[in-house]
């Protein structure tokens, strides 16, 4: 199979799609990898390592989807990319369709196989692909969080671990998946007051016994987040509905609850969001305020660091792209229904049951 792999364009999205490690596997695996130049130096990578490994590379974004059977990229294309995704050709990546009418519509007119990261599962019935990735996203909503309540920076000139005789920042994290449990452990690690919580008890009752005794598990109810927020420096958002929109856990006045000088970090932003008040922002322009609170909503978080985010993702992208590519999507699917609930998109028809509810379009069960 002809292996593309675009640089990304997305604002200040500096990861890639594949490593030189990556494309040395795909290749020995009988593949042709193309990739075009320069779309790996943002994580460290040069064109001549992707050369050593066997790669074809071609200077121009066009050609790499011109001549590529599937793309595997970071990010969902964004509109200067429509026109470039083919009728048949096979997109894997992250796409988050249900947050984005405009892609989905796109996706849907250009008669692709879209697979996204976000909705494949594996044996368990986990998330391995958005795994990675909610790790580094976790922990840097807490580093972006201690940063943003700092005074230069808008914030109430909180420090997070606090010192002898002062009390320590307290973060509210709502969602205990694999956001909600990363951020907590680095709150918790510089010192901050920690509450963590969830409708799901038996997460809960796990995460009591692993995370140290500063931080507190609480079922999430209205009432309940109402309360925390009084006394919240920093909100963090990592709810996840698999491939749905993440509903409104916070509300717009809600937010009027917080003190001034607080700080928001909504990592759902992906999936539209789990504050009333969120919109997607970017690393270049990453911060607003509402009501006296700056929201942080940057909806691609571990682009800030893609010497690590790249690898993590690789690692774990990697054995599907060559299930893919080895037996062809259909048989990979047929071989692997976790895969099979990647499958997002198939010949201009929803496949998948949350998108088609997010924008109430008519959803097409997959038939392999």
């Amino acid at each position: 199979m002809r292996i593309g792999i675009p640089k990304e364009i997305k604002n200040n999205e500096n990861r890639v799609g594949a490593t030189p490690s990556g494309v040395a596997e795909m290749v020995a695996h009988g593949h042709t990898v193309i990739v075009q130049r320069t779309a790996g130096e943002g994580s460290g990578f040069s064109d001549a390592d992707y050369e050593a490994a066997g790669a074809i590379l071609m200077p121009k974004i066009e050609e790499v989807y011109g001549h590529a059977e599937m793309i595997v990229k970071v990010k969902e294309p964004i509109a200067e990319e429509y026109k470039l995704v083919e009728k048949g050709q096979i997109l894997f990546t992250y796409l988050h369709f249900a947050s984005d009418r405009e892609l989905t519509d796109a996706m849907l007119a250009s008669g692709a196989t879209c697979i996204a990261y976000e909705t494949v599962r594996d044996r368990q019935g986990r998330l391995p692909l958005l795994v990675p990735m909610s790790e580094v996203a976790g922990r840097m909503s807490v580093q972006q969080g201690a940063y943003l309540l700092e005074k230069p920076h808008g914030g109430k000139g909180k420090l997070m671990g606090g010192v002898p005789g002062v009390r320590p920042a307290k973060v509210t994290v709502l969602g205990a998946g694999v956001v909600g449990y990363n951020a907590a452990i680095v709150a918790a690690g510089m010192g901050a007051q920690v509450v963590i919580m969830d409708i799901n008890l038996a997460r809960l009752r796990d995460l009591a016994d692993v995370l140290p005794k500063n931080v507190v598990t609480m079922f999430s109810s209205e009432y309940n987040i109402r309360r925390e927020l009084a006394d919240t420096d920093l909100l963090i958002g990592s709810v996840l509905v698999p491939g749905a929109k993440t509903p409104h856990l916070v509300s717009a006045d809600m937010v009027k609850l917080m003190p001034k000088g607080s700080v928001m970090v909504d990592v759902a932003i992906d999936q539209g969001g789990c504050f009333a008040t969120s919109h997607p922002t970017t690393h270049s322009n990453p911060t607003y305020v509402v009501d006296g609170v700056t929201h942080y909503c940057v909806t691609n978080i571990p682009g800030a660091v893609p010497m690590t985010s790249t690898q993590a993702l690789a690692n774990a992208t990697l054995p599907y792209a060559l299930k893919i590519a080895d037996l062809g999507w259909r048989e990979a699917c047929k071989a692997d229904p976790g895969l099979a609930q990647g499958v997002n998109i198939l010949d201009g028809e929803v496949t998948f049951k949350g998108v088609a509810d997010a924008f109430g379009l008519p959803y097409t069960p997959l038939r392999l």
